[in-house]
């Protein structure tokens, strides 16, 4: 993947994977996804940018195809194009506490389930995220939004909780 040409996003939101896409992969190729998968899932720790992608592979592990394939070397390709990219905390930023949440209706072509998230902030700095599919089948946009407000509720709630008990002032 050295030789490989760099690209600008972890993966193309526009595509939507789902079980049957693609050519199935033979079980050698198919064993080197799940390293592949693995050792993403491991990067993500220190690299929140690729959580989403990955998680989204990982679904895929026990039937991988080579869309599926694909869409992990891009992952590498971007990796590529953004070496200096990482978590960043701000000594000089704002101490405020804000969220933001969305959600994707019937995000899921598989199983038609929505797939809810937010994202939590500390000034400038990312301390805090969720992707989630739901566990049933929605009936409107509007409810699936109201989930995922409530998830981003429920978090800024505890994280309230653990900055006061940390003593850290903020608005």
């Amino acid at each position: 993947m050295l030789g490989s040409k760099p690209v600008s996003a972890p993966i193309d939101y526009a595509v939507r994977l789902h079980q049957q896409f693609g050519i199935p992969l033979d079980d050698i190729i198919a064993s080197s996804y799940r390293r592949l998968i693995g050792r993403l899932i491991y990067l993500t720790y220190t690299r929140l940018d690729i959580t989403y992608a990955v998680q989204h592979l990982s679904q895929f592990v026990a039937h991988p195809s080579s869309a599926h394939q694909q869409v992990a070397y891009r992952i590498l390709r971007y990796l590529k194009a953004a070496l200096g990219s990482g978590i960043f905390f701000s000594a000089s930023s704002i101490l405020q506490l804000k969220a933001f949440s969305d959600s994707d209706w019937v995000g899921c072509i598989d199983t038609r389930r929505s797939i809810t998230g937010y994202s939590v902030y500390l000034g400038n700095s990312f301390i805090s995220w969720k992707s989630k599919r739901q566990a049933m089948v929605s009936r409107s946009s509007s409810e699936v939004e109201h989930w995922a407000l409530a998830s981003a509720t429920c978090e800024l709630q505890w994280l309230t909780h653990l900055l006061n008990d940390f003593g850290i002032v903020y608005t």
